[in-house]
């Protein structure tokens, strides 16, 4: 304030890696480590019951998948947005693109995994 002993300062505050994308991550990885398990209880074969367990662990899978790519999008949309300078800035763009990745990857291959139980199963 001018001819005042006062002034107004900004802090520079640093940038800080989004939550929503590191979840995206996380829930991505888990949903690719799920679809593993959905192949091994699909191959198992008829007389272990893997088609039944196959589909129990898909919808983990899918549920998992679909959160990652749900919390991705949020983080990009929140990394994308401008602040003005005392606000809170975010970054981690790429994690959130690579929990996009690992959550479509992990949901498609948990659905491939439940076809080969039921085509096992059937023939």
């Amino acid at each position: 304030m001018p001819g005042t002993p006062f002034g107004v300062v900004h802090l520079d505050v640093p940038p800080v890696t989004s939550g929503l994308a590191i979840g995206s991550l996380v829930s991505g990885i888990a949903a690719i480590l799920v679809s593993l398990l959905v192949f091994c209880f699909g191959v198992s074969g008829p007389r272990l019951g893997g088609a039944w367990a196959a589909g129990a662990f898909t919808v983990l899978g899918v549920l998992a998948g679909v959160a990652a790519l749900m919390a991705g999008l949020l983080a990009r949309r929140q990394i994308r947005r401008p602040a003005p300078p005392p606000a809170v800035r975010f970054t981690g763009r790429g994690l959130a693109t690579a929990g996009l990745s690992c959550g479509g990857v992990g949901l498609l291959l948990s659905l491939g995994g439940l076809v080969l139980a039921l085509v096992l199963q059937i023939t």
